[in-house]
């Protein structure tokens, strides 16, 4: 018997449900059991259509800082840019600190301008997909 269910209610669809549940073996039922808990759990939470693109966080760059804490500061003051959107122009931007000495502060300054120019993109991207 499939839990939560009662035995003998329910509609032809539920009670087909139950008859084929008992015909499963118990890994084959787990298997059910799991799958359907998934389809609950992304049914009951509808995503709402964003009506505003989101503001970047306003996290202050600190006097010291290094390009690696720099990124991370970045990707989350704009959590809405996707990192695979950016990993060349970062590796590149790394790479000429780390190899060609460039200095932190340089990279730091062309990656806040280049996360800048991402969101900008973005954002001009929706609001000409969503004109309000």
């Amino acid at each position: 018997m499939l839990p939560g269910l009662p035995p003998q209610s329910g509609s032809a669809e539920e009670k087909r449900l139950r008859k084929l549940y008992r015909e499963l073996n118990p890994q084959d039922q787990a298997s059910l059991l799991r799958f359907a808990e998934f389809l609950a759990a992304s049914s009951s939470n509808p995503v709402e259509p964003m009506t505003v693109f989101p503001e970047p966080e306003a996290i202050e760059r600190p006097q010291q800082e290094s390009v690696v804490k720099a990124i991370k500061r970045l990707t989350a003051t704009y959590p809405m840019i996707e990192r695979d959107r950016l990993l060349n122009e970062t590796s590149s931007l790394m790479t000429a600190h780390v190899i060609h000495g460039k200095t932190a502060s340089a990279v730091i300054d062309e990656l806040e301008a280049m996360f800048e120019r991402h969101y900008l993109e973005l954002k001009a991207n929706f609001e000409e997909r969503n004109p309000f």
